[in-house]
């Protein structure tokens, strides 16, 4: 299969590197995976004798003819601060080079985590009530399932809105919920200092992320070619390099359209990264603004499924908790709905 589909290598996504937890309501599961198993991930990509690569040389491979053994990048995104803490240790012992996507707002002390903070409000309370199309809707909570169905309810709703509207909708959240966003989201996030340590690793690429980590496809087109260019500016100033690759925020077929993909050019960008499922191709089939990456889903813990996945075949997500009770969220407007 590998011959036919596995393409000249993969480009591997990952969010958050931390110790397991033992919460029912973890929302963002598929986005963590734990240090050990990020170990267990480099010894086999070694053992099953794949080259693991820096973000530059994925573009020499990517426009060159095939080279005899495949390639792995290592990506992580958002820059969350147990990159430092969980995976850099683990990264570094094994002396592989990998690159960190940035946000520069969230280092600045300015960044909204609104997915961290929404998970905060829903896990503690029985009982959310907020603003959606000017009505005041309120849900009852009171086990796991029905907050993971207003988790992902909320969460698409947010991901819907317009930057300042959704700027607006959590800060309300979590002001009636007592939520420090602002607090919440600096603990969350690496500052200067961490990066300037990463910095200084030449196994370490800094690539950008934007500034504010918007959904793209929600800016008008000076806005979002602003958001990317700036977010280049911040990161060049400071670390006093070129900033080379690129990563849309949240980088699925949702969140960016291909006028963004000439807008990354234009900024000056070798490449872009999405998160889009999908192998890299040689000789120049694989367009390197619209870099496909595999999400690795820590819901899974099987290297045998992580083998196939880098074969180029597609593996379902697992199913999240089924909904129970009853009550259609996109058209519900009486109080007190339950799930």
């Amino acid at each position: 299969m590998q011959r036919h589909t596995g393409g000249v290598g993969v480009v591997l996504r990952f969010q958050r590197v931390r110790p397991r937890r033992g919460d029912r309501f973890q929302p963002l599961k598929s986005a963590e995976i734990t240090p050990r198993f990020l170990d267990q991930i480099i010894v086999a990509l070694k053992h099953w004798k794949f080259d693991i690569v820096s973000s530059d040389e994925v573009c020499r491979r990517a426009v060159t003819l095939a080279s005899p053994r495949r390639f792995v990048c290592l990506t992580f995104d958002g820059a969350s601060k147990d990159l430092i803490t969980s995976a850099y240790p683990v990264l570094s012992q094994h002396r592989v080079p990998f690159t960190v996507y940035l946000p520069t707002a969230f280092p600045d002390g300015v960044g909204e985590a609104w997915w961290l903070a929404l998970e905060a409000v829903i896990a503690r309370e029985n009982r959310v009530s907020l603003v959606i199309d000017r009505k005041e809707l309120h849900f009852n909570i009171p086990n796991a399932a029905e907050k993971y169905q207003l988790y992902h309810f909320l969460e698409s709703w947010m991901r819907s809105l317009a930057a300042p509207d959704l700027s607006v909708a959590i800060n309300d959240l979590c002001k009636r919920y007592s939520v420090d966003l602002a607090a919440l989201s600096r603990a969350s996030s690496l500052d200067w200092s961490d990066l300037a340590r990463l910095a200084a690793d030449p196994l370490v690429t800094i690539g950008s992320a934007t500034v504010n980590y918007p959904v793209l496809s929600n800016l008008k087109n000076d806005t979002a070619q602003r958001e990317m260019m700036m977010g280049a500016a911040v990161a060049r100033a400071v670390f006093q390099r070129e900033v080379r690759h690129f990563a849309y925020p949240f980088g699925d077929a949702a969140s960016f359209r291909r006028q963004h993909a000439a807008m990354a050019e234009e900024a000056g960008f070798v490449s872009a990264a999405s998160a889009i499922s999908g192998v890299v191709e040689a000789a120049g089939r694989t367009s390197l603004y619209a870099l496909p990456r595999i999400s690795w889903d820590g819901r899974l813990r099987s290297l045998r499924a992580l083998r196939v996945m880098l074969s180029g075949a597609v593996l379902p997500r697992p199913a999240m908790p089924p909904p129970t009770g009853t009550g259609d969220l996109r058209s519900e407007t009486r109080p007190d709905a339950a799930f």
